[in-house]
């Protein structure tokens, strides 16, 4: 199965694809560590098009671990999918292999999602290098519904219970 991580920067997406992925012995693809691995840091840009080139990238990856295991889990992170032609593209693609689709939307307060992009950024903890509450707000701004069907997953709570209630909306 297909999982895609959506949310805003901050909201617990990656914390939810880790627990999930040990629990289901999935892999997560991070769009973030992706683009490191991929990019020396000069040619780095936290652009659309790099974004969606990315994005490509995790696709063949999540192709090849799919053909070899089709039950597998494979968790989309790193990317808030707040474009409609972000999801489109995913399930298009999930649906050319005949595999299954879920979409777990991470949500949170907003004091929450400040509180942990703030504490990352100043251990360093995260990849991403644009990673602010600034960058949260405008991706909020502009955030297209999801219309697909979905399970809200709220950061707030605990992460057993974020994993408890995503583990209900996989099976």
């Amino acid at each position: 199965m297909i999982v895609l991580m959506a949310g805003l920067p901050g909201t617990g997406k990656s914390a939810v694809a880790t627990a999930l992925a040990e629990r289901l012995s999935g892999t997560v693809l991070s769009k973030d560590t992706i683009r490191h691995a991929l990019f020396a840091p000069r040619n780095v840009e936290y652009s659309t098009a790099q974004d969606d080139f990315v994005m490509e990238i995790m696709l063949q990856a999540a192709e090849h671990i799919l053909q070899r295991d089709p039950s597998r889990y494979v968790f989309l992170d790193g990317r808030s999918f707040s474009r409609h032609y972000q999801i489109e593209r995913v399930i298009t693609t999930a649906l050319k292999w005949s595999q299954p689709w879920r979409i777990l939307e991470c949500v949170c307060s907003d004091a929450t999602a400040r509180s942990r992009l703030e504490e990352q950024a100043s251990v360093g903890e995260h990849p991403a290098g644009n990673r602010t509450f600034a960058l949260y707000l405008e991706i909020k701004r502009h955030f297209e519904p999801i219309a697909e069907p979905k399970v809200i997953v709220d950061t707030d709570r605990p992460l057993a219970d974020c994993v408890s209630c995503a583990l209900a909306a996989l099976h």
